[in-house]
C-alpha cells in the first residue's frame, strides 16, 4: 500500500483553495515577513483571529448563495437600496486599480528576486500579461488544477524553510492562545487583520462554486469543509512566513531587495536549499494571487453589468464569455501597470492592504442584514454564533478602517 502524498489534503479542496491563493497574496507575504522579523511569532493570535473572522464572512456569503441561488451582487441589486450598489461599484473600480498595481509590483519583486537581471517593472509587466493570457484561453478546470499546483508548491516550500529554522513549537502555541501586544506592534496587528485572508476576493467564491456546480442547501457541509481547509492553509502559510522571518534574526528592509535579503540570510542559515525554497515559495504566492484575482474579479464587474441590464439569464449562464468580463480583465491587467513606475513597490502593496480594510465592515453589515431574513434564506439563516462572529467582524474591521482614515488625514 503506497504512502499518502504530503500534498494529499490539498486534493480535497475545491474553489476554496483559489480563495486561499487570492487571500494569501502580496500583502500577506510582505506583512507576515516584516511582522516576523520584528516580533517573531508573538502576533500569531492575530493571524488566527483574522482567518477565523474571514472564514465567518466567506461562509456567510456562500450560505446566501446556496440558499437563494443568487450572488451577493444580485442581492445588492435586487434586495438592497440603490446607493448600496453604487457604493459597491465605485469601490470595485478603485480597489481594482490598486490591486492591479499591487500585484504587478509584487510579481515584479518576485521575478526580480529570482532573476535580478531584469528590473521590477519589467517582471511586473511580464507577469500581468501572462496571467491575463492564461485566464483568457484556459478553462476553469485547467485554472483550478494550476492553482492547486502553485499553492501546493508555495506552502510546501515555505513550510520546509520554517521547519529547517527549528522554531519553538510550545512558544508558538502559547502565542496562539495568549494574545500579546508588544510595544510598537499596533500597526502590524492592523496590517494582519486588514489584509491577510483577502477582502473583495471573497466575493469571487460564489462564482467559483457555481463553476463547480455547487448549489442548494445540500452543499452547505461541503462548502464549510472547503473553506475551513482553505483558511487553514492561509494560517499555516502566514505562520510559516513569520517563523522564517524571525529565524533570520535581523530587521528586514522594506524595499525591492526584501525577498533577496531574506533568501540570503536563509542561505547563510540553511544553505542553497533554504534560499531557493523561499524564493520559489514567494513567487508561487504572489503569482497564484494574481491568477486568482485576474480570473475572479472580472466576474464581479460582469455581474454588475448584467444586473444593470437585467439580464438574469446571462448571469445564470457563463459570465466569462461576456464582453464585460473580458474588457474588465484587460483593465485589471493594463492601466494599473503605471504604478510599477512609482519606484515604491512595497508601498503600493501596503496601500492596497489599507484600501481592502474599508470593504470588510461593509460586507459584515450586509451579511447581518441578508442572512437573518428567514423569508429570504430559510433554514440557512444565521444562528447566534454566526451573528456574534459578524458583529465582531463589523466592530473590528470598522475600527481598523477608522484608524486608517485618522492616520491618512493626520498626515
Amino acid at each position: 500500500m503506497s504512502r499518502p502524498s504530503i500534498l494529499a489534503p490539498l486534493k480535497v479542496l475545491g474553489p476554496g483553495l483559489i480563495v486561499a491563493a487570492a487571500g494569501i497574496g502580496a500583502g500577506d507575504v510582505i506583512t507576515a515577513t516584516v511582522t516576523g522579523a520584528q516580533f517573531g511569532t508573538q502576533l500569531a493570535w492575530a493571524l488566527l483571529a483574522c482567518v477565523a473572522l474571514k472564514f465567518a464572512l466567506n461562509e456567510g456569503l456562500a450560505r446566501w448563495q446556496l440558499a437563494t441561488g443568487s450572488t451577493i451582487i444580485e442581492a445588492c441589486a435586487q434586495r438592497l437600496p440603490k446607493w448600496v450598489t453604487v457604493y459597491f461599484f465605485l469601490y470595485l473600480l478603485l480597489w481594482t486599480f490598486f490591486v492591479g498595481g499591487s500585484l504587478s509590483n509584487a510579481c515584479g519583486l518576485a521575478g526580480h528576486s529570482l532573476f535580478p537581471q531584469w528590473p521590477v517593472w519589467a517582471w511586473g509587466i511580464v507577469h500581468s500579461v501572462a496571467a491575463a493570457a492564461l485566464v483568457l484561453v484556459g478553462r476553469f478546470t485547467f485554472f483550478e488544477r494550476l492553482m492547486k499546483m502553485l499553492v501546493g508548491v508555495m506552502v510546501l516550500a515555505v513550510v520546509i524553510c520554517a521547519v529547517l529554522v527549528k522554531p519553538h513549537v510550545t512558544e508558538i502555541l502559547r502565542h496562539f492562545v495568549w494574545p500579546e501586544l508588544p510595544p510598537g506592534s499596533g500597526k502590524s496587528v492592523l496590517g494582519i487583520l486588514g489584509g491577510i485572508g483577502g477582502s473583495m476576493t471573497m466575493l469571487c467564491y460564489g462564482y467559483w462554486i457555481r463553476e463547480n456546480s455547487w448549489s442548494g442547501a445540500g452543499f452547505q457541509r461541503a462548502v464549510r469543509a472547503d473553506l475551513l481547509l482553505a483558511y487553514a492553509v492561509t494560517l499555516l502559510f502566514g505562520l510559516a512566513l513569520t517563523v522564517v522571518a524571525s529565524g533570520c534574526n535581523a530587521q528586514i528592509i522594506q524595499g525591492t531587495g526584501m525577498a533577496l535579503e531574506v533568501a540570503a540570510r536563509l542561505n547563510a542559515l540553511l544553505g542553497p536549499v533554504g534560499r531557493w525554497a523561499f524564493l520559489i515559495g514567494f513567487w508561487c504566492a504572489v503569482f497564484s494571487a494574481m491568477l486568482a484575482i485576474w480570473q475572479g474579479v472580472p466576474y464581479l464587474f460582469a455581474d454588475f453589468v448584467a444586473q444593470r441590464a437585467r439580464l438574469a439569464d446571462a448571469v445564470k449562464a457563463d459570465l466569462k464569455t461576456t464582453r464585460a468580463y473580458r474588457g474588465y480583465l484587460l483593465f485589471l491587467a493594463g492601466p494599473p501597470l503605471v504604478l510599477l513606475f512609482t519606484g515604491r513597490p512595497v508601498a503600493m502593496v501596503v496601500l492596497f492592504t489599507v484600501i481592502g480594510a474599508f470593504f470588510m465592515p461593509f460586507l459584515a453589515a450586509v451579511l447581518l442584514y441578508l442572512n437573518n431574513r428567514r423569508d429570504w434564506i430559510g433554514s440557512l439563516r444565521n444562528n447566534i454564533i454566526r451573528n456574534l462572529a459578524l458583529v465582531v467582524a463589523l466592530a473590528l474591521f470598522g475600527w481598523i478602517a477608522i484608524t486608517e482614515l485618522v492616520n491618512i488625514f493626520s498626515k
